[in-house]
């Protein structure tokens, strides 16, 4: 992975709310979005964070910049899910430090 890329992906997760944001995404897997009442799952991230909208929507663009999630839209709903690619090849750099 090209240092360049870390850096952002990083400079991403530093902020907490961003961070707690993507772990939230992450926890959930591509079955609780096809379960049906899923599809409102930003919507309740927002009330367990406490953010507003526009604050989760830049959070939600600052990690899709980062390569870290991708996003959908299902009717008025937004559905985000994390790229296990882009955290497998984090996963690889940090274990080099370990």
């Amino acid at each position: 992975m090209e240092t360049a890329k870390l850096a952002k992906i990083l400079k991403a997760l530093s902020h907490q709310k961003r961070l707690e944001l993507y772990l939230e995404i992450a926890r959930h897997n591509e079955s609780d979005f096809e379960a049906e009442g899923c599809e409102c799952f930003i919507c309740d991230i927002m009330e367990s964070l406490n953010i507003g909208a526009p604050t989760v929507s830049h959070h939600l663009k600052e990690l899709s910049n980062a390569d870290l999630i991708t996003t959908e839209r299902r009717g008025k709903f937004l559905v985000a899910r994390a790229k296990k690619e882009t955290l497998d090849e984090v996963r690889k750099v940090l274990d080099i430090l370990d």
